[in-house]
């Protein structure tokens, strides 16, 4: 009975935001509704956004999905922020790595995003930034969309399921991906 509940969810996630939930479903079949509680618990991190505005969240969360190389995950992540109404402009940016035509306030999540993913040693002028404007809510908020961006990319390359990112949809144009790494 409750597997019927976990296939009737996966299927209403799929149709509401045209992605693929296969993998979902082979951890549904193969591990059963344990299987999938850790990722649940993963969506619900990523839910909580408190104390930064949307753009920037979705700024940090997307850079971590693109870094992540995962094209369906990237996608969701950008569908998902139109859907909250970020600015088409700051995706395509976004997507394209266009630091430069970011928004000032949605630099820093960028940035933190990237440098904790590179772990090059670049982020703390970022996270100062991010104290300053959001204090220590705003940057467990970022560091938790950073992460949950991160685990199911992480997830279907290492179930086979895994996409390159190399074209996104932004405001039903496409838009070739360049993440904000170093060459």
């Amino acid at each position: 009975m409750i597997r019927w509940f976990a296939r009737r969810g996966l299927d209403r996630f799929e149709r509401d935001w045209s992605y693929d939930v296969s993998y979902l479903r082979q951890i549904l079949e193969e591990v059963g509704v344990a299987g999938l509680q850790p990722l649940q618990a993963m969506q619900k991190l990523a839910a909580v956004r408190r104390g930064v505005p949307v753009d920037v969240y979705c700024g940090a969360a997307i850079t971590s999905a693109i870094i992540a190389d995962c094209g369906p995950c990237a996608q969701l992540g950008v569908t998902m922020a139109e859907r909250q109404g970020v600015d088409p402009a700051l995706l395509r940016a976004l997507v394209r790595g266009d630091r430069d035509a970011l928004p000032a306030q949605v630099r820093p999540a960028v940035d933190l995003a990237r440098a904790a993913l590179l772990r090059d040693g670049s982020g703390d002028e970022a996270r100062e930034e991010i104290l300053r404007r959001w204090g220590r809510r705003g940057l467990v908020t970022l560091s938790a969309a950073i992460v949950a961006a991160q685990t199911f990319p992480t997830f279907k390359y290492a179930l086979g399921c895994g996409r390159a990112c190399v074209r996104l949809r932004v405001a039903g144009d496409e838009v070739p991906v360049r993440a904000l790494v170093p060459a």
